[in-house]
């Protein structure tokens, strides 16, 4: 089965447009993600992991490892990876 159909000219540049943008957005997200700094601040590391700040405190509770130095709070993306593995089931 064939379907043919003629899309003015006019469309088609658009629709190649958004296709296009939405690939380099799909692509800069990734890139956020995959690029993460190994220490980070408790709201970087909650993002990091997709929860809350509310539930990344409980994480805390839970035994996930937080670095403090003079007040300051860090947290690195290998304790986070570790402490999510360690508790998937």
């Amino acid at each position: 089965m064939r379907i043919e159909l003629e899309i003015p000219q006019g469309l088609e540049d658009q629709i190649r447009n958004v296709v296009l943008s939405t690939i380099k957005d799909a692509f800069s997200e990734f890139a956020k993600y995959t690029q993460t700094k190994e220490w980070m601040s408790l709201k970087e590391g909650a993002e990091y992991a997709g929860v809350s700040f509310n539930t990344f405190k409980k994480f805390r509770e839970m035994g996930l490892k937080v670095s403090e130095i003079d007040g300051v709070k860090r947290v690195s993306k290998a304790e986070i990876d570790k402490f999510l593995e360690y508790n998937s089931f």
